[in-house]
Protein backbone atom coordinates (compact mmCIF):
# COMPACT_ATOMS: atom_id res chain seq x y z
CA UNK A 1 0.00 0.00 0.00
CA UNK A 2 2.84 2.39 0.88
CA UNK A 3 4.58 1.71 -2.43
CA UNK A 4 1.38 2.54 -4.31
CA UNK A 5 1.09 5.90 -2.51
CA UNK A 6 4.72 6.73 -3.37
CA UNK A 7 4.05 5.80 -6.99
CA UNK A 8 0.98 8.09 -7.17
CA UNK A 9 2.88 10.94 -5.48
CA UNK A 10 5.71 10.53 -7.92
CA UNK A 11 3.29 10.59 -10.85
CA UNK A 12 1.74 13.82 -9.62
CA UNK A 13 5.16 15.38 -9.15
CA UNK A 14 6.21 14.50 -12.68
CA UNK A 15 3.01 15.96 -14.04
CA UNK A 16 3.62 19.24 -12.18
CA UNK A 17 7.21 19.45 -13.39
CA UNK A 18 6.06 19.07 -16.99
CA UNK A 19 3.51 21.91 -16.59
CA UNK A 20 3.83 25.68 -16.99
CA UNK A 21 3.44 28.19 -14.15
CA UNK A 22 2.27 31.79 -14.35
CA UNK A 23 2.07 34.48 -11.67
CA UNK A 24 0.82 38.00 -12.36
CA UNK A 25 0.54 41.29 -10.49
CA UNK A 26 -0.30 44.89 -11.29
CA UNK A 27 0.42 48.37 -9.99
CA UNK A 28 -2.91 48.10 -8.18
CA UNK A 29 -1.98 46.18 -5.01
CA UNK A 30 -5.48 44.71 -4.77
CA UNK A 31 -5.21 43.08 -8.21
CA UNK A 32 -2.76 40.20 -8.17
CA UNK A 33 -2.76 36.41 -8.30
CA UNK A 34 -0.65 33.58 -6.96
CA UNK A 35 1.11 30.97 -9.07
CA UNK A 36 -1.26 29.15 -11.45
CA UNK A 37 -0.39 25.90 -13.23
CA UNK A 38 -1.17 25.16 -16.90
CA UNK A 39 -0.61 22.11 -19.07
CA UNK A 40 1.55 24.00 -21.63
CA UNK A 41 3.28 27.31 -22.32
CA UNK A 42 0.65 28.19 -24.95
CA UNK A 43 -2.11 27.80 -22.35
CA UNK A 44 -0.22 30.06 -19.95
CA UNK A 45 0.22 32.76 -22.59
CA UNK A 46 -3.45 32.55 -23.45
CA UNK A 47 -4.21 33.13 -19.77
CA UNK A 48 -2.02 36.25 -19.73
CA UNK A 49 -3.83 37.60 -22.83
CA UNK A 50 -7.21 37.06 -21.16
CA UNK A 51 -6.07 39.06 -18.09
CA UNK A 52 -4.91 41.89 -20.34
CA UNK A 53 -8.24 41.93 -22.20
CA UNK A 54 -10.16 42.03 -18.94
CA UNK A 55 -8.20 45.14 -17.84
CA UNK A 56 -8.94 46.81 -21.18
CA UNK A 57 -12.66 46.05 -20.77
CA UNK A 58 -12.51 47.76 -17.39
CA UNK A 59 -11.23 50.93 -19.09
CA UNK A 60 -7.43 50.55 -18.73
CA UNK A 61 -6.81 51.18 -22.42
CA UNK A 62 -3.09 51.93 -21.99
CA UNK A 63 -2.27 48.74 -20.10
CA UNK A 64 0.94 47.01 -21.12
CA UNK A 65 2.65 43.84 -19.99
CA UNK A 66 6.10 43.37 -18.48
CA UNK A 67 7.18 39.72 -18.60
CA UNK A 68 10.01 38.08 -16.68
CA UNK A 69 10.78 34.47 -17.53
CA UNK A 70 12.12 32.84 -14.38
CA UNK A 71 12.66 29.42 -15.94
CA UNK A 72 11.55 27.41 -18.94
CA UNK A 73 8.42 26.35 -17.09
CA UNK A 74 7.52 29.55 -15.21
CA UNK A 75 6.66 33.14 -16.05
CA UNK A 76 6.10 36.20 -13.88
CA UNK A 77 3.99 38.99 -15.40
CA UNK A 78 3.43 42.56 -14.24
CA UNK A 79 0.63 44.69 -15.70
CA UNK A 80 1.13 48.46 -15.79
CA UNK A 81 -2.44 49.71 -15.91
CA UNK A 82 -2.11 53.41 -16.62
CA UNK A 83 -5.11 55.73 -16.52
CA UNK A 84 -8.67 54.40 -16.35
CA UNK A 85 -11.07 55.79 -18.98
CA UNK A 86 -14.78 56.49 -18.70
CA UNK A 87 -17.57 57.45 -21.10
CA UNK A 88 -18.62 61.05 -20.85
CA UNK A 89 -21.35 60.59 -23.49
CA UNK A 90 -22.38 58.28 -26.33
CA UNK A 91 -24.93 59.42 -28.88
CA UNK A 92 -27.40 56.80 -30.14
CA UNK A 93 -26.83 57.98 -33.71
CA UNK A 94 -28.84 56.06 -36.32
CA UNK A 95 -29.79 53.14 -34.03
CA UNK A 96 -33.56 52.46 -34.37
CA UNK A 97 -35.35 53.44 -31.18
CA UNK A 98 -37.67 50.41 -31.37
CA UNK A 99 -34.64 48.15 -30.92
CA UNK A 100 -32.95 50.11 -28.14
CA UNK A 101 -35.95 50.87 -25.90
CA UNK A 102 -35.73 47.54 -24.03
CA UNK A 103 -31.94 47.63 -23.51
CA UNK A 104 -30.48 48.74 -20.19
CA UNK A 105 -29.22 52.35 -20.48
CA UNK A 106 -25.54 53.17 -20.86
CA UNK A 107 -23.38 54.12 -17.89
CA UNK A 108 -20.00 55.80 -17.57
CA UNK A 109 -18.35 52.39 -17.18
CA UNK A 110 -16.19 51.69 -20.23
CA UNK A 111 -17.48 48.11 -20.68
CA UNK A 112 -21.11 49.29 -20.77
CA UNK A 113 -20.74 50.36 -24.41
CA UNK A 114 -19.65 46.88 -25.44
CA UNK A 115 -22.53 45.27 -23.53
CA UNK A 116 -24.99 47.73 -25.05
CA UNK A 117 -23.81 46.93 -28.59
CA UNK A 118 -24.04 43.18 -27.97
CA UNK A 119 -27.59 43.55 -26.68
CA UNK A 120 -28.43 45.75 -29.64
CA UNK A 121 -27.21 43.08 -32.08
CA UNK A 122 -29.36 40.48 -30.28
CA UNK A 123 -32.42 42.72 -30.66
CA UNK A 124 -31.69 43.10 -34.36
CA UNK A 125 -31.18 39.33 -34.79
CA UNK A 126 -34.54 38.67 -33.17
CA UNK A 127 -36.35 41.17 -35.41
CA UNK A 128 -35.31 40.05 -38.88
CA UNK A 129 -31.77 41.47 -39.19
CA UNK A 130 -29.26 38.64 -38.56
CA UNK A 131 -26.49 40.49 -40.44
CA UNK A 132 -26.77 43.76 -38.50
CA UNK A 133 -23.56 45.54 -37.45
CA UNK A 134 -22.86 48.35 -35.01
CA UNK A 135 -19.68 50.21 -34.14
CA UNK A 136 -18.42 53.32 -32.34
CA UNK A 137 -17.75 56.31 -34.57
CA UNK A 138 -16.33 59.83 -34.06
CA UNK A 139 -14.54 58.88 -30.86
CA UNK A 140 -13.16 61.90 -28.96
CA UNK A 141 -11.03 62.10 -25.85
CA UNK A 142 -10.90 64.77 -23.18
CA UNK A 143 -8.52 63.69 -20.43
CA UNK A 144 -9.73 60.29 -19.28
CA UNK A 145 -13.27 60.98 -20.54
CA UNK A 146 -14.45 59.67 -23.91
CA UNK A 147 -17.36 60.48 -26.21
CA UNK A 148 -18.58 58.71 -29.35
CA UNK A 149 -21.53 58.05 -31.66
CA UNK A 150 -23.06 54.66 -32.52
CA UNK A 151 -23.06 53.81 -36.22
CA UNK A 152 -25.59 51.11 -37.10
CA UNK A 153 -25.93 49.08 -40.30
CA UNK A 154 -29.02 46.86 -40.32
CA UNK A 155 -28.20 44.76 -43.36
CA UNK A 156 -31.05 43.20 -45.36
CA UNK A 157 -34.38 42.25 -43.79
CA UNK A 158 -34.55 38.44 -43.63
CA UNK A 159 -37.90 36.61 -43.51
CA UNK A 160 -38.58 32.99 -42.63
CA UNK A 161 -39.06 30.60 -45.51
CA UNK A 162 -40.97 27.30 -45.18
CA UNK A 163 -39.68 24.74 -42.69
CA UNK A 164 -37.76 21.81 -44.19
CA UNK A 165 -37.53 18.36 -42.58
CA UNK A 166 -34.90 15.65 -43.01
CA UNK A 167 -34.33 12.24 -41.48
CA UNK A 168 -36.51 9.23 -40.78
CA UNK A 169 -39.73 10.90 -39.64
CA UNK A 170 -43.40 10.97 -40.55
CA UNK A 171 -43.77 14.41 -38.91
CA UNK A 172 -45.53 16.99 -41.06
CA UNK A 173 -43.93 20.36 -41.74
CA UNK A 174 -47.13 22.09 -40.66
CA UNK A 175 -46.83 20.52 -37.19
CA UNK A 176 -43.24 21.79 -36.84
CA UNK A 177 -44.37 25.27 -37.88
CA UNK A 178 -47.11 25.21 -35.24
CA UNK A 179 -44.99 23.88 -32.37
CA UNK A 180 -42.03 26.21 -33.06
CA UNK A 181 -43.97 29.27 -34.21
CA UNK A 182 -41.68 29.58 -37.27
CA UNK A 183 -43.99 30.58 -40.11
CA UNK A 184 -43.15 31.69 -43.67
CA UNK A 185 -43.16 35.45 -44.13
CA UNK A 186 -42.44 36.28 -40.48
CA UNK A 187 -39.17 38.10 -39.60
CA UNK A 188 -36.19 35.90 -38.79
CA UNK A 189 -35.49 35.53 -35.07
CA UNK A 190 -32.42 33.89 -33.58
CA UNK A 191 -34.21 33.51 -30.24
CA UNK A 192 -37.10 31.78 -31.96
CA UNK A 193 -34.66 29.36 -33.58
CA UNK A 194 -32.93 28.65 -30.25
CA UNK A 195 -36.31 28.04 -28.56
CA UNK A 196 -37.37 25.77 -31.43
CA UNK A 197 -34.20 23.74 -30.97
CA UNK A 198 -35.01 23.24 -27.30
CA UNK A 199 -38.70 22.45 -27.89
CA UNK A 200 -37.92 19.81 -30.52
CA UNK A 201 -35.19 18.20 -28.39
CA UNK A 202 -37.78 17.56 -25.63
CA UNK A 203 -40.55 16.23 -27.87
CA UNK A 204 -42.01 12.83 -26.91
CA UNK A 205 -42.61 12.07 -30.61
CA UNK A 206 -39.12 12.30 -32.13
CA UNK A 207 -35.42 12.83 -31.49
CA UNK A 208 -33.50 15.73 -33.03
CA UNK A 209 -30.44 14.18 -34.65
CA UNK A 210 -28.42 17.39 -35.04
CA UNK A 211 -28.63 21.13 -34.55
CA UNK A 212 -30.89 23.00 -37.01
CA UNK A 213 -29.31 24.22 -40.23
CA UNK A 214 -30.16 27.61 -41.75
CA UNK A 215 -29.95 28.32 -45.47
CA UNK A 216 -29.92 32.07 -46.27
CA UNK A 217 -30.85 33.00 -49.82
CA UNK A 218 -32.49 36.07 -51.44
CA UNK A 219 -33.61 37.63 -48.15
CA UNK A 220 -35.07 34.31 -46.98
CA UNK A 221 -34.00 31.96 -44.19
CA UNK A 222 -35.01 28.31 -44.49
CA UNK A 223 -34.47 26.15 -41.38
CA UNK A 224 -33.84 22.42 -41.77
CA UNK A 225 -34.59 20.11 -38.84
CA UNK A 226 -33.24 16.54 -38.92
CA UNK A 227 -35.53 14.25 -36.92
CA UNK A 228 -35.92 10.56 -36.14
CA UNK A 229 -39.23 9.26 -34.84
CA UNK A 230 -39.27 7.67 -31.40
CA UNK A 231 -40.99 4.38 -30.66
CA UNK A 232 -43.78 6.14 -28.79
CA UNK A 233 -46.77 3.86 -29.26
CA UNK A 234 -47.45 1.73 -26.19
CA UNK A 235 -48.90 -1.72 -25.67
CA UNK A 236 -48.74 -2.40 -21.96
CA UNK A 237 -50.07 -5.46 -20.16
CA UNK A 238 -49.72 -5.93 -16.40
CA UNK A 239 -50.67 -8.94 -14.29
CA UNK A 240 -51.20 -8.54 -10.55
CA UNK A 241 -51.29 -11.29 -7.92
CA UNK A 242 -53.49 -10.35 -4.95
CA UNK A 243 -54.94 -12.26 -1.99
CA UNK A 244 -58.48 -13.37 -2.83
CA UNK A 245 -60.74 -11.98 -0.12
CA UNK A 246 -63.62 -14.28 -1.20
CA UNK A 247 -61.51 -17.44 -1.08
CA UNK A 248 -58.89 -17.25 1.70
CA UNK A 249 -55.60 -18.90 0.89
CA UNK A 250 -55.97 -18.41 -2.84
CA UNK A 251 -54.66 -15.70 -5.14
CA UNK A 252 -56.64 -13.41 -7.43
CA UNK A 253 -55.23 -12.49 -10.82
CA UNK A 254 -56.06 -8.97 -11.91
CA UNK A 255 -55.22 -7.36 -15.21
CA UNK A 256 -54.56 -4.11 -17.00
CA UNK A 257 -54.26 -3.21 -20.68
CA UNK A 258 -52.90 0.10 -21.97
CA UNK A 259 -52.94 0.93 -25.68
CA UNK A 260 -51.55 4.35 -26.61
CA UNK A 261 -51.04 5.56 -30.17
CA UNK A 262 -49.14 8.82 -30.57
CA UNK A 263 -48.41 11.33 -33.30
CA UNK A 264 -50.78 9.73 -35.80
CA UNK A 265 -50.26 11.14 -39.27
CA UNK A 266 -47.27 13.12 -37.99
CA UNK A 267 -49.60 15.82 -36.66
CA UNK A 268 -49.51 15.34 -32.87
CA UNK A 269 -52.75 13.34 -32.88
CA UNK A 270 -52.98 10.91 -29.92
CA UNK A 271 -55.42 8.13 -29.00
CA UNK A 272 -55.36 6.06 -25.80
CA UNK A 273 -57.39 3.17 -24.36
CA UNK A 274 -56.87 1.97 -20.76
CA UNK A 275 -58.70 -0.99 -19.25
CA UNK A 276 -58.22 -2.35 -15.76
CA UNK A 277 -59.73 -5.13 -13.68
CA UNK A 278 -59.22 -4.36 -10.02
CA UNK A 279 -60.95 -7.41 -8.55
CA UNK A 280 -63.70 -9.87 -9.43
CA UNK A 281 -66.46 -7.26 -9.83
CA UNK A 282 -64.58 -3.98 -10.25
CA UNK A 283 -63.39 -2.72 -13.62
CA UNK A 284 -62.50 0.58 -15.26
CA UNK A 285 -62.24 1.86 -18.82
CA UNK A 286 -60.62 5.10 -19.96
CA UNK A 287 -60.66 6.31 -23.59
CA UNK A 288 -59.15 9.61 -24.76
CA UNK A 289 -58.17 11.36 -27.98
CA UNK A 290 -56.20 14.55 -28.60
CA UNK A 291 -55.85 16.78 -31.66
CA UNK A 292 -52.92 19.24 -31.58
CA UNK A 293 -53.20 22.73 -33.10
CA UNK A 294 -56.83 22.48 -34.12
CA UNK A 295 -57.27 23.95 -37.64
CA UNK A 296 -53.68 25.30 -37.32
CA UNK A 297 -54.72 27.42 -34.35
CA UNK A 298 -52.66 27.50 -31.13
CA UNK A 299 -55.33 25.39 -29.38
CA UNK A 300 -55.19 21.67 -28.64
CA UNK A 301 -58.48 19.84 -28.11
CA UNK A 302 -59.00 16.58 -26.19
CA UNK A 303 -62.06 14.44 -25.57
CA UNK A 304 -62.33 11.66 -23.04
CA UNK A 305 -64.63 9.01 -21.62
CA UNK A 306 -64.12 7.17 -18.34
CA UNK A 307 -66.12 4.40 -16.74
CA UNK A 308 -65.66 2.93 -13.27
CA UNK A 309 -67.74 0.02 -11.98
CA UNK A 310 -67.22 -0.38 -8.24
CA UNK A 311 -68.26 -4.02 -7.54
CA UNK A 312 -72.06 -4.03 -7.15
CA UNK A 313 -72.23 -0.62 -5.44
CA UNK A 314 -72.15 2.09 -8.10
CA UNK A 315 -71.22 2.93 -11.68
CA UNK A 316 -69.45 6.22 -12.48
CA UNK A 317 -69.16 7.72 -15.98
CA UNK A 318 -67.21 10.81 -17.08
CA UNK A 319 -67.32 12.76 -20.33
CA UNK A 320 -64.72 15.51 -20.79
CA UNK A 321 -63.75 18.17 -23.31
CA UNK A 322 -60.41 19.98 -22.91
CA UNK A 323 -58.83 22.93 -24.70
CA UNK A 324 -55.10 23.45 -24.19
CA UNK A 325 -52.81 26.38 -24.98
CA UNK A 326 -49.00 26.61 -24.84
CA UNK A 327 -48.28 29.78 -22.85
CA UNK A 328 -44.52 29.31 -23.15
CA UNK A 329 -42.11 26.56 -24.07
CA UNK A 330 -42.54 25.03 -20.57
CA UNK A 331 -46.00 26.22 -19.52
CA UNK A 332 -49.32 24.73 -20.67
CA UNK A 333 -52.80 26.05 -19.79
CA UNK A 334 -55.99 23.98 -19.99
CA UNK A 335 -59.67 24.91 -19.98
CA UNK A 336 -62.03 21.97 -19.57
CA UNK A 337 -65.60 20.92 -18.97
CA UNK A 338 -66.75 17.55 -17.64
CA UNK A 339 -70.02 15.82 -17.08
CA UNK A 340 -69.86 13.26 -14.30
CA UNK A 341 -72.75 10.89 -13.67
CA UNK A 342 -73.14 8.14 -11.10
CA UNK A 343 -75.79 5.47 -10.55
CA UNK A 344 -76.37 3.08 -7.68
CA UNK A 345 -76.26 -0.50 -9.00
CA UNK A 346 -78.09 -2.24 -6.18
CA UNK A 347 -80.63 -0.50 -3.92
CA UNK A 348 -81.52 -3.59 -1.90
CA UNK A 349 -79.22 -2.73 1.06
CA UNK A 350 -80.85 0.71 1.35
CA UNK A 351 -84.53 -0.25 1.50
CA UNK A 352 -84.92 0.77 5.17
CA UNK A 353 -82.68 3.87 5.37
CA UNK A 354 -84.18 7.08 6.73
CA UNK A 355 -81.56 9.49 5.42
CA UNK A 356 -79.46 9.76 2.31
CA UNK A 357 -76.95 6.87 2.31
CA UNK A 358 -73.29 7.14 1.41
CA UNK A 359 -74.03 6.50 -2.29
CA UNK A 360 -76.71 8.04 -4.51
CA UNK A 361 -77.51 8.86 -8.12
CA UNK A 362 -76.25 12.26 -9.23
CA UNK A 363 -75.13 14.39 -12.19
CA UNK A 364 -72.30 16.91 -11.86
CA UNK A 365 -71.40 19.41 -14.58
CA UNK A 366 -67.91 20.84 -14.05
CA UNK A 367 -65.94 23.72 -15.51
CA UNK A 368 -62.29 24.03 -14.69
CA UNK A 369 -58.81 25.31 -15.28
CA UNK A 370 -55.54 23.36 -15.34
CA UNK A 371 -51.89 24.36 -15.57
CA UNK A 372 -48.73 22.31 -16.24
CA UNK A 373 -45.12 23.43 -15.94
CA UNK A 374 -42.65 20.96 -17.41
CA UNK A 375 -38.89 21.38 -16.83
CA UNK A 376 -37.89 17.73 -17.20
CA UNK A 377 -34.92 16.90 -19.39
CA UNK A 378 -36.62 13.88 -21.00
CA UNK A 379 -40.26 12.99 -21.70
CA UNK A 380 -39.84 9.32 -20.67
CA UNK A 381 -37.06 8.59 -18.17
CA UNK A 382 -35.77 11.96 -16.96
CA UNK A 383 -32.71 12.33 -14.76
CA UNK A 384 -33.05 16.04 -13.95
CA UNK A 385 -35.74 18.69 -13.66
CA UNK A 386 -39.23 18.97 -12.22
CA UNK A 387 -42.86 18.85 -13.30
CA UNK A 388 -45.91 20.60 -11.84
CA UNK A 389 -49.50 19.66 -12.67
CA UNK A 390 -52.56 21.31 -11.17
CA UNK A 391 -56.27 21.77 -11.82
CA UNK A 392 -59.34 23.30 -10.20
CA UNK A 393 -62.97 22.62 -11.14
CA UNK A 394 -66.36 23.68 -9.89
CA UNK A 395 -69.95 23.26 -10.94
CA UNK A 396 -73.46 22.34 -9.85
CA UNK A 397 -74.26 18.82 -8.64
CA UNK A 398 -77.82 17.54 -8.93
CA UNK A 399 -78.90 14.52 -6.85
CA UNK A 400 -81.47 12.34 -8.63
CA UNK A 401 -84.27 10.64 -6.70
CA UNK A 402 -83.92 6.89 -6.90
CA UNK A 403 -87.19 4.95 -6.63
CA UNK A 404 -85.32 2.17 -4.83
CA UNK A 405 -84.71 4.48 -1.86
CA UNK A 406 -87.45 5.41 0.63
CA UNK A 407 -88.96 8.80 -0.37
CA UNK A 408 -88.27 10.32 3.06
CA UNK A 409 -84.48 10.36 2.44
CA UNK A 410 -85.03 13.26 0.02
CA UNK A 411 -87.24 15.34 2.33
CA UNK A 412 -85.63 18.71 3.23
CA UNK A 413 -82.59 17.74 1.13
CA UNK A 414 -81.14 20.35 -1.20
CA UNK A 415 -80.90 18.36 -4.42
CA UNK A 416 -78.88 21.07 -6.22
CA UNK A 417 -75.69 22.39 -4.63
CA UNK A 418 -72.26 23.68 -5.76
CA UNK A 419 -69.35 21.28 -5.65
CA UNK A 420 -65.67 21.96 -6.30
CA UNK A 421 -62.38 20.12 -6.32
CA UNK A 422 -58.68 20.86 -6.67
CA UNK A 423 -55.59 18.73 -7.04
CA UNK A 424 -51.90 19.19 -7.74
CA UNK A 425 -48.69 17.22 -7.96
CA UNK A 426 -45.00 18.11 -8.04
CA UNK A 427 -42.41 15.72 -9.43
CA UNK A 428 -38.67 16.22 -8.94
CA UNK A 429 -35.74 14.26 -10.39
CA UNK A 430 -32.33 14.66 -8.77
CA UNK A 431 -29.22 13.53 -10.66
CA UNK A 432 -26.50 12.68 -8.15
CA UNK A 433 -24.16 10.48 -10.18
CA UNK A 434 -24.37 8.83 -13.62
CA UNK A 435 -25.54 5.64 -11.92
CA UNK A 436 -27.54 7.12 -9.05
CA UNK A 437 -30.65 9.28 -9.00
CA UNK A 438 -33.59 10.14 -6.75
CA UNK A 439 -37.22 10.56 -7.78
CA UNK A 440 -39.55 12.55 -5.52
CA UNK A 441 -43.25 13.19 -6.01
CA UNK A 442 -45.77 15.01 -3.87
CA UNK A 443 -49.51 14.93 -4.60
CA UNK A 444 -52.56 16.42 -2.94
CA UNK A 445 -56.23 17.11 -3.55
CA UNK A 446 -59.62 17.92 -2.05
CA UNK A 447 -63.30 17.95 -3.01
CA UNK A 448 -66.14 19.69 -1.19
CA UNK A 449 -69.97 19.59 -1.24
CA UNK A 450 -72.67 19.78 1.39
CA UNK A 451 -73.96 16.37 0.21
CA UNK A 452 -70.65 14.66 -0.50
CA UNK A 453 -71.06 10.99 -1.38
CA UNK A 454 -68.79 7.95 -1.34
CA UNK A 455 -68.99 7.77 -5.13
CA UNK A 456 -67.77 11.41 -5.26
CA UNK A 457 -64.47 10.71 -3.55
CA UNK A 458 -60.97 10.40 -5.01
CA UNK A 459 -59.63 6.90 -5.56
CA UNK A 460 -56.06 6.20 -4.47
CA UNK A 461 -53.73 3.27 -4.08
CA UNK A 462 -51.79 1.11 -6.49
CA UNK A 463 -48.87 1.41 -8.84
CA UNK A 464 -49.41 5.08 -9.77
CA UNK A 465 -50.11 6.53 -6.30
CA UNK A 466 -49.56 4.72 -2.97
CA UNK A 467 -47.89 1.42 -3.75
CA UNK A 468 -48.26 -1.69 -1.62
CA UNK A 469 -52.07 -1.59 -1.89
CA UNK A 470 -54.68 -2.69 -4.40
CA UNK A 471 -55.52 -0.33 -7.23
CA UNK A 472 -58.07 2.29 -6.07
CA UNK A 473 -57.99 0.79 -2.58
CA UNK A 474 -58.65 4.08 -0.76
CA UNK A 475 -61.55 6.54 -0.88
CA UNK A 476 -60.57 10.11 0.07
CA UNK A 477 -62.28 13.48 0.38
CA UNK A 478 -58.86 15.10 0.80
CA UNK A 479 -55.44 13.55 0.52
CA UNK A 480 -51.71 14.13 0.37
CA UNK A 481 -48.90 11.67 -0.22
CA UNK A 482 -45.19 11.60 -0.99
CA UNK A 483 -43.32 9.06 -3.12
CA UNK A 484 -39.57 8.66 -2.57
CA UNK A 485 -37.58 6.43 -4.89
CA UNK A 486 -33.84 5.72 -5.03
CA UNK A 487 -32.75 4.57 -8.48
CA UNK A 488 -29.54 2.72 -9.33
CA UNK A 489 -29.06 2.95 -13.10
CA UNK A 490 -27.27 0.25 -15.08
CA UNK A 491 -28.40 1.49 -18.51
CA UNK A 492 -29.92 4.57 -20.09
CA UNK A 493 -33.48 3.56 -19.12
CA UNK A 494 -32.79 0.56 -16.87
CA UNK A 495 -32.54 0.77 -13.10
CA UNK A 496 -33.02 -0.98 -9.79
CA UNK A 497 -35.05 0.92 -7.25
CA UNK A 498 -36.21 0.96 -3.65
CA UNK A 499 -39.15 3.11 -2.64
CA UNK A 500 -41.16 4.40 0.28
CA UNK A 501 -44.58 6.10 0.15
CA UNK A 502 -46.14 8.18 2.92
CA UNK A 503 -49.71 9.46 2.83
CA UNK A 504 -52.48 11.08 4.81
CA UNK A 505 -56.11 11.02 3.68
CA UNK A 506 -59.58 11.73 4.99
CA UNK A 507 -62.62 9.54 4.40
CA UNK A 508 -65.77 10.76 6.25
CA UNK A 509 -67.48 7.37 5.82
CA UNK A 510 -64.81 5.29 7.58
CA UNK A 511 -63.83 5.26 11.26
CA UNK A 512 -61.35 6.61 12.06
CA UNK A 513 -61.79 9.10 9.25
CA UNK A 514 -58.07 9.98 9.07
CA UNK A 515 -55.76 7.34 7.63
CA UNK A 516 -51.97 7.55 7.35
CA UNK A 517 -50.88 4.79 5.00
CA UNK A 518 -47.21 3.96 4.50
CA UNK A 519 -45.56 1.49 2.15
CA UNK A 520 -42.14 0.38 1.00
CA UNK A 521 -40.65 -2.04 -1.49
CA UNK A 522 -38.27 -2.58 -4.37
CA UNK A 523 -38.32 -3.31 -8.07
CA UNK A 524 -36.60 -3.23 -11.42
CA UNK A 525 -37.19 -1.31 -14.63
CA UNK A 526 -35.45 -3.05 -17.55
CA UNK A 527 -35.21 -1.49 -21.03
CA UNK A 528 -35.06 -4.31 -23.60
CA UNK A 529 -34.73 -2.09 -26.66
CA UNK A 530 -38.23 -2.78 -27.96
CA UNK A 531 -39.96 -2.19 -24.65
CA UNK A 532 -39.67 -1.98 -20.88
CA UNK A 533 -40.08 -4.84 -18.41
CA UNK A 534 -41.20 -3.87 -14.90
CA UNK A 535 -41.31 -5.85 -11.68
CA UNK A 536 -42.32 -4.17 -8.42
CA UNK A 537 -42.84 -5.70 -4.98
CA UNK A 538 -44.42 -3.63 -2.22
CA UNK A 539 -46.03 -3.97 1.18
CA UNK A 540 -48.13 -1.35 2.96
CA UNK A 541 -49.86 -0.51 6.22
CA UNK A 542 -53.06 1.47 6.80
CA UNK A 543 -56.09 1.51 9.12
CA UNK A 544 -57.61 -1.28 7.01
CA UNK A 545 -54.50 -3.31 6.21
CA UNK A 546 -51.88 -4.54 8.70
CA UNK A 547 -48.19 -4.54 7.89
CA UNK A 548 -47.84 -8.19 6.97
CA UNK A 549 -46.03 -9.82 4.08
CA UNK A 550 -49.15 -11.88 3.36
CA UNK A 551 -50.70 -8.58 2.17
CA UNK A 552 -47.79 -7.71 -0.10
CA UNK A 553 -48.43 -6.73 -3.71
CA UNK A 554 -46.54 -7.95 -6.78
CA UNK A 555 -46.89 -6.16 -10.12
CA UNK A 556 -45.03 -7.15 -13.22
CA UNK A 557 -45.56 -6.49 -16.90
CA UNK A 558 -44.02 -5.62 -20.21
CA UNK A 559 -44.52 -2.23 -21.85
CA UNK A 560 -43.89 -2.63 -25.59
CA UNK A 561 -43.15 0.45 -27.69
CA UNK A 562 -43.50 0.44 -31.44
Amino acid sequence: MVSILFFLAGGLTCQAQNGYWVKWSSDDPQQLADWTAFTSKAEGEKYVDSIENSFQNEGYLEVFVMEEEIAKDSLRVSFVLGEKYFWESISQGNVPSEFSKDIDPLTQEYASASRWMQNMIKEAENNGFPFAQIKLDSIQRKGNELSAVFNYDSGPLILWDSVKLAGDTKTQEKYIQNITGIRPGMPFSQKQLDDANQVLSRSPYFVQMQSPEIDFQIKKAQPTFTLRDRNTNVLDGIIGLLPNANEPGKMLITGQLDLELYHLGGQGRDVAVHWQRLNVQTQSLDISAKESFLFNSPLDVSVGFNLLKQDSTFLNRYLSLDFGYHLTMDSYLRFFTRRQSSNVLSTEPYGDVTELPDVADYRWNQFGLGWNWDKLDSPYFPRRGFLIRSEFALGNKRILENTGFPPEVYVNLDLNSPQYLGKAEIEKHIFIRPSWGIWLKGSGGFTQNENLLLNDLFRLGGLKSIRGFNENYFFARSFGYINVEQRLFFGENSFLMVFADFGILENPYFAPSIDKPISFGAGINLDTGSGVFRFIYGVGKSNLQPLQFSYSRIHFGYLARF
